[in-house]
């Protein structure tokens, strides 16, 4: 029985972590959930499965929870920072879900790993803001960190029984998203609801914005960089909108292998929860002739500057990835707030990279630092984005 601590347990990724764990409930148990305000979705996963501990946003979410859950239920209840990092590192689990959402996914995913649990990534800003910190201590520790992103488990899965010295390149699949045939006109119009539309993937509202920004692409290159040690010119992005090939190894023998699959999240994460084996799944088999014909294009950085920025804050490697990863955060949640337009997202992005002045081999607490000053660098030109549409609007 494989005990399992699951951070982020009510999001799109917890949620399809949970019915894996049911449908094989004679195989995984959960000892901690963690969530953040949606205490009605947490209340109906502890009493379904029972955890040791839950934690919450804050004390208002503790109160929230403690009124609706179920009499009976004998369950310690902690909040904030310090109770994500006691869900991460508890000694009753031995593996860790790390799903939750931005940069709060960063301090619990290290107090897990700290604490010798092996660790199932689905939270990419973990390797974004820290990547050589994290993966220096996933070495030290002897633990396993196992990709749950179906790009990443993709690369995995392909790598396997390989030489990483035979690899010639990562190729990284995007669905291009619900803007994929916009044009730069158009795509300045479209509001949070239309961003949100994504034509394959159900996930979280910030991944969905990140994803029509193709910034979630520009994330996952930066991941894939720390997870297989590959160097960024070795690490490409094909779009692929049928979503079918989640992402492709290339070896130096000519030789490129795939891994595909339908669109579902419960794939790459019941191979992340089991592996090596391989669980059965109730999703529908992949029917090639059915599916017809697969397209591949190449990303329009133009229209879609977000990409090349992440490139750009990759190559510059020390603080500026997690700079990047706090304008991008900051920028998101205002663009779905109604305060700015989609393009500003990625000229907010820029205008910090622009502005910040990277150190080379960050601490973590230069790291959070960063984190901390670019969400206020990217407020002060939110402001300014905000006054300037209100004044359009006059």
């Amino acid at each position: 029985m494989k005990i399992l601590s699951i951070l982020g347990c009510t999001g799109s990724i917890g949620v399809s972590t949970l019915d894996v764990v049911w449908r094989n409930r004679g195989r995984f148990s959960v000892a901690a959930l963690a969530a953040g305000r949606n205490v009605a979705r947490l209340a109906e996963q502890i009493d379904r499965f029972r955890p040791k501990l839950a934690c919450v946003a804050d004390e208002e979410a503790v109160d929230r929870l403690r009124a609706i859950l179920p009499g009976g239920i004998d369950i310690a209840v902690r909040c904030g920072v310090d109770g994500y990092r006691e869900a991460a590192a508890l000694s009753q689990a031995g593996m860790t879900v790390s799903a939750l959402g931005g940069s709060a996914g960063l301090l619990p995913t290290l107090a897990a790993v700290e604490a010798g649990k092996d660790v199932a990534l689905a939270n990419k800003e973990t390797l974004v803001m820290a990547g050589a910190i994290v993966m220096e201590r996933i070495r030290e520790k002897g633990v396993r960190l196992l990709p749950m992103d179906s790009e990443h488990s993709a690369i995995f899965q392909c790598l396997s029984g390989n030489r990483r010295a035979d690899v010639r390149r990562l190729i990284l699949t995007a669905s291009g998203g619900p803007f994929r045939k916009c044009s730069s006109e158009e795509i300045a119009g479209k509001k949070a609801a239309d961003a949100l539309r994504h034509p394959k993937w159900n996930m979280g509202r910030k991944i969905t914005v990140d994803s029509a920004t193709l910034m979630n692409k520009g994330l996952e290159v930066i991941e894939a960089h720390w997870l297989f040690g590959m160097e960024w010119d070795a690490i490409d992005v094909v779009i692929h909108p049928q979503s079918i090939i989640h992402s492709l190894v290339e070896y130096h023998d000519g030789s490129v292998i795939a891994q595909l699959g339908v669109p579902d999240m419960r794939i790459p994460i019941a191979y992340a929860l089991s592996c090596p084996e391989r669980l059965a799944n109730p999703i529908p088999a992949l029917d090639l002739i059915a599916q017809g014909v697969l397209e591949f294009g190449e990303p329009d950085l133009e229209t879609f500057p977000c990409l090349g920025l992440a490139y750009r804050a990759a190559r510059a490697g020390g603080t500026m990835p997690a700079a990047l990863n706090a304008a991008n955060e900051a920028a998101v949640e205002a663009f779905l707030e109604g305060r700015i337009g989609f393009p500003d997202i990625a000229r907010i992005v820029a205008q910090v990279l622009d502005a910040h002045v990277p150190c080379p081999a960050p601490s973590l607490s230069d790291i959070l630092s960063t984190d901390a000053w670019g969400r206020a660098a990217a407020a002060s030109w939110i402001s300014d984005s905000s006054k300037g549409r209100e004044g359009r609007h006059l």
